[in-house]
This record gives C-alpha cells, sequence and structure tokens, in this order.
C-alpha cells in the first residue's frame, strides 16, 4: 500500500512535521526530512494494526482486502 505523507519544514521549531492526509490524525515530527518519513512510516503502522474488539453473540468478523 501507498500513502502520501505531507512534510513541512517550521523554522520555529527548527524541524519537520509530517502527516498522511489519507489517515486523519496520523501525524508525526522528526529533526530531519529523513527522520519525519522514518517517524510517519512507523505512525501508519500503528494507525493501521487491528485494535481487540468485542463481538456481540451474533456478530461476525471479516478481513477484507482494498484495492491499492
Amino acid at each position: 500500500m501507498t500513502l502520501r505523507a505531507l512534510v513541512e519544514y517550521d523554522p520555529e521549531v527548527g524541524s519537520f512535521a509530517v502527516y498522511c492526509p489519507e489517515l486523519p490524525g496520523c501525524a508525526s515530527a522528526g529533526d530531519t526530512e529523513e527522520e519525519a518519513l522514518t517517524n510517519i512510516r512507523e505512525a501508519i503502522a500503528l494507525y493501521l494494526e487491528p485494535s481487540p474488539i468485542d463481538v456481540t453473540l451474533h456478530g461476525k468478523v471479516f478481513e477484507v482486502e482494498v484495492p491499492a
């Protein structure tokens, strides 16, 4: 899966902010562009990691795949 990452330099703090527009709230930062991109990869992996869920007696869990 390929996602976009928007990197912006913040001169006030002297570091780079990065976020993924396709994943609301998925953001990170780094002292360099490379560090920011490494950090957003980790943030995306954590964002997409399945969370534990409680299934009711009549509920079913399915895994679905989306095309890239």
